[in-house]
């Protein structure tokens, strides 16, 4: 709907868009020695008061006895040049631009006899400063997170990636909720083939609202019947700021701190942010670790379950006796006693992040050890199962993106069921169900498994281990990008020659 040249239908109109809330403020005014009318319309909470407040005062006090253009073309141009003080003024012609700028924070002049509205930037709401996210904890590197404003956000990648390369596009999403979102990426060194995919998948996106950035992940992954996530979630800036000279593309949603940044690769959810920052030597230690506790993380119960069940053959006498006396009495078998205290840590684990952190944190390790130690004595489940279950959970707390770890966890559950029925034939049935199905996987365009399926030897120097910074020249193969170098020749440090 156009702007009305007459100020009171405009006003009336805008009235029954946005209803009769407290928190919109019209703020009447008289310009120049005419006395035209105009009011300026704000969200209250959303602008910058003394912005707004220096703006009444300009044009109430500073241009009172100005001589206002009676040309409506004129009038504009006089507003936008001289009368207006703003970081940015833009002109809406319609009172859906006009109620969509109000709503942002913005504030919208409309003067009487003119069929446009004059946009003034003075968005100004609180917001949280960063911090350190609670989620990726470091202990050599930035300790500084997102927030939920989009502009804060966006600052901080431009101080991370001070470059003329650095490439932001803004788009709006939701019917109601008008969520803004930005998407990045570095111009020369990102595959533009790859932009426009993203941007194609975030344009086709049809939601009432976008309450977190999760629902664009959701939208937008290539795969929506999978447990692992396709999409790397990380509330850091210096690890979206890697991604980004990967030659990926990031996309931050305004009310969220998490940002999302793809494609995305197995591998690259068991890599911390804190082994590029250490000496190789100890991230590619750490890296190991990691592996070597995926592993029991997904297996630690399914291979208890296995063994005491069908394969006691497998164990050297003396445990075997130790494992049978220690389940001598218990009135479950094997599996159904994993499933009882793994489901069990679930809850506990769900009831301590849903509690207030303080009792929360009492209730997990409380919780867990009396519930532990009362299913022992009751003879429900035996001290080896409780010891295998405490490990597992420790295990998969190393795992460093939290939806890494929660789709193990998920996948914890059917391997134990396959390792009850069929043992360790049902172990390795559930392991290549999972292989085939990760190697089936794609995050636009690039394969899951990269760089171990399809291999790529250059690769490995940054998967099990973490090769030096000096050694890795070239970014990942399996990344398609405009610049392959990252790291120029003779990097190697070596003390100067004498003499």
């Amino acid at each position: 709907m156009p702007i009305a040249p007459n100020l009171d239908q405009t006003r009336a109109v805008v009235r029954l868009i946005l209803g009769n809330s407290p928190d919109l403020i019209y703020r009447e005014l008289a310009l120049g020695k005419e006395g035209r009318r105009a009011f300026l319309l704000f969200t209250d909470h959303l602008v910058k008061k003394e912005q707004v407040m220096g703006l009444i005062d300009s044009l109430t006090i500073k241009l009172r006895k100005e001589k206002y253009p009676s040309d409506t073309a004129a009038l504009t141009d006089f507003l936008l040049q001289r009368a207006v003080i703003a970081s940015e003024v833009n002109t809406s012609r319609t009172l859906g631009d006009v109620t969509s700028a109000v709503l942002s924070g913005d504030t919208v002049m409309l003067v009487d006899g003119l069929d446009v509205g004059i946009r003034l930037s003075t968005r100004g709401w609180e917001h949280r400063p960063p911090e350190q996210p609670l989620s990726e904890p470091v202990v050599r590197g930035p300790k500084v997170g997102f927030t939920e404003t989009l502009a804060v956000n966006l600052a901080l990648m431009r101080r991370r990636i001070q470059s003329e390369s650095l490439r932001i596009e803004t788009m709006v999403m939701g019917e109601r909720s008008h969520t803004t979102v930005a998407l990045l990426y570095i111009a020369g060194l990102t595959l533009p083939s790859l932009v426009d995919e993203t941007r194609r998948r975030l344009q086709r996106i049809r939601v009432e609202a976008v309450y977190e950035s999760g629902v664009i992940e959701e939208l937008i992954a290539d795969n929506p019947f999978t447990v692992f996530p396709l999409i790397k979630q990380t509330e850091r800036p210096d690890v979206v700021e890697s991604q980004l000279l990967q030659g990926k593309v990031a996309v931050l949603t305004d009310g969220t701190p998490h940002a999302l940044t793809m494609p995305a690769t197995f591998a690259g959810e068991m890599q911390a942010a804190e082994d590029y920052y250490q000496h190789w030597t100890a991230g590619s230690l750490m890296r190991m670790l990691r592996y070597t506790f995926l592993l029991v993380a997904l297996l630690g119960p399914s291979a208890y379950v296995a063994i005491t069940t069908f394969h006691q053959e497998m164990l050297p006498t003396q445990l075997l006796l130790s494992l049978m006396a220690s389940r001598e009495g218990l009135p479950f078998p094997a599996v159904v006693e994993a499933l009882i205290m793994e489901t069990s840590l679930e809850v506990l684990r769900e009831a301590g992040v849903r509690l207030p952190k303080p009792v929360g944190q009492a209730i997990s390790i409380v919780g867990g050890l009396i519930i532990g130690e009362s299913a022992v004595r009751a003879g429900l489940v035996s001290p080896v199962m409780v010891i295998v279950v405490a490990l597992t959970a420790i295990s998969s707390f190393v795992i460093p993106i939290f939806a890494a770890g929660l789709s193990i966890r998920i996948l914890r559950f059917p391997m134990m069921l396959l390792a009850g029925t069929l043992g360790f034939y049902g172990i390795v049935l559930g392991l290549l169900i999972i292989s085939v199905h990760l190697a089936s996987l794609r995050s636009f365009g690039v394969p899951y498994m990269s760089p171990t399926m399809p291999p790529t030897a250059q690769d490995m120097q940054d998967l099990m281990i973490r090769a030096p910074w000096w050694y890795m020249r070239k970014r990942p193969q399996f990344m398609p990008v405009l610049d392959r170098f990252r790291v120029g020749k003779n990097s190697r440090p070596q003390p100067d020659k004498e003499g």
